[in-house]
């Protein structure tokens, strides 16, 4: 059962990010969260924002905090150009690229992540983090 939501229309200019990130920080903060577990987070929200700015060629994203009594959901959705997630490769951690890992590195920090797109009309991540969960 969600307790609150919260809920942001974000222009999709990188200078954001970081307002993004603190916003992440203290909702964390607020439900109990250990700092290793926000500094996670952060990470994976930077990440989900940065794939909205960066591939949707949308002007803005949306972004929803959903708090619950034992964890939270952060979904990033943007109404942009989308894509065939089965496109989504797993990265060679042995020869990394200077970029492509954001959705490994999300579902590596979050304790579940749902990904939908659909080409023409954007893309949602979801991703969930329970407290004192190490999945």
């Amino acid at each position: 059962m969600t307790y609150e939501t919260i809920k942001m229309e974000i222009s999709s200019n990188p200078e954001y990010v970081g307002i993004i990130r603190l916003t992440t920080s203290g909702i964390a903060n607020k439900i109990g969260f250990s700092v290793d577990d926000i500094e996670d987070m952060k990470v994976a929200v930077s990440e989900a924002c940065t794939n909205a700015i960066k591939h949707s060629n949308d002007d803005k994203f949306f972004i929803t905090f959903e708090m619950f009594e034992d964890g939270i959901c952060i979904e990033i959705k943007d109404n942009g150009e989308g894509y065939d997630i089965k496109d989504i490769k797993e990265p060679n951690l042995e020869d990394p690229k200077e970029s492509g890992l954001g959705i490994f590195i999300i579902k590596t920090l979050m304790d579940e992540v749902n990904i939908e797109s659909t080409k023409n009309e954007g893309t949602v991540i979801r991703m969930t983090k329970y407290l004192g969960a190490d999945i």
